[in-house]
């Protein structure tokens, strides 16, 4: 087994193939910006709605968070890949199905599914901030919609940060089940070549290529939970405080 691993012919073949592998690195990348982009912008509206008085709002961000969070997100892209054709027939008044080009039905189908769980980490992030700091901005003649905004929101993205970036890395590893469908992706031109030559190596420069996208990823999570942690300075006003150098030599 190590033999076959290390056996360099095979590895010439490998690397005489990673172009196909770099289309489909290409791929990934592309479905993992634009699904991360969807599951931040709906997330963040449903997790808004989860902590409205509104009881439709609410109740219409409970069913879909529970809907995509206890299904499959495999079953969820088949569907689409089945479904989503004859949807857009039948809307468009098109003739045929309506095609649903690889890296949109990629990128939909993990942001749609990231979103349930962005929405969740928004909401927890929205309740962290003192119910006090909606009634000052209701009282000082913000609306509802300019409180969280300009001061709700501002406040919950320092504390969400870190799962954010978590729920960001899980969304580039689930791109994979693009794979389901031939999306072109990364792990499907890896099926592809091992498929036709048998060889694991295919697997292997999938997981470097993989782990190219997500260290990044991975440090930045490290990154933002350290300085979470970390002791906010005080500010130095002129005039007013006192350096705190100034203060200990006091």
């Amino acid at each position: 087994m190590l033999e076959s691993i290390l056996d360099p012919r095979r590895w010439e073949i490998t690397l005489a193939s990673i172009d196909a592998f770099w289309d489909g690195f290409f791929v990934t990348l592309q479905v993992s910006v634009f699904g991360l982009i969807l599951a931040l912008l709906l997330g963040t509206i449903l997790g808004v709605f989860s902590t409205t008085q509104s009881r439709v709002l609410r109740a219409i961000s409970r069913v879909y968070v529970e809907f995509y969070q206890n299904t499959p997100l495999p079953v969820q892209v088949v569907f689409m890949y089945l479904m989503g054709p004859q949807l857009l027939q039948l809307i468009s008044g098109a003739p045929t199905p309506v095609p649903i080009p690889s890296v949109v039905l990629g990128f939909v189908g993990v942001g749609l599914y990231h979103a349930a769980y962005v929405s969740e980490v928004i909401r927890t992030g929205i309740e962290s901030v003192p119910r006090g700091q909606m009634e000052a901005a209701l009282s000082q003649g913000f609306s509802r919609v300019q409180a969280y905004i300009y001061i709700i929101l501002p406040q919950t993205i320092k504390v969400v940060l870190p799962p954010l970036c978590n729920q960001a890395l899980n969304l580039v590893k689930n791109s994979s089940v693009l794979a389901l469908v031939a999306g072109g992706d990364l792990m499907y031109r890896s099926n592809s070549f091992v498929g036709t030559y048998g060889y694991l190596q295919g697997y292997i420069l999938a997981c470097v290529m993989y782990f190219i996208i997500c260290f990044p990823l991975t440090m930045l999570v490290q990154y933002l939970e350290r300085r979470s942690t970390r002791r906010p300075k005080a500010k130095v006003i002129p005039g007013i405080t006192i350096p705190s150098d100034t203060a200990e030599e006091a």
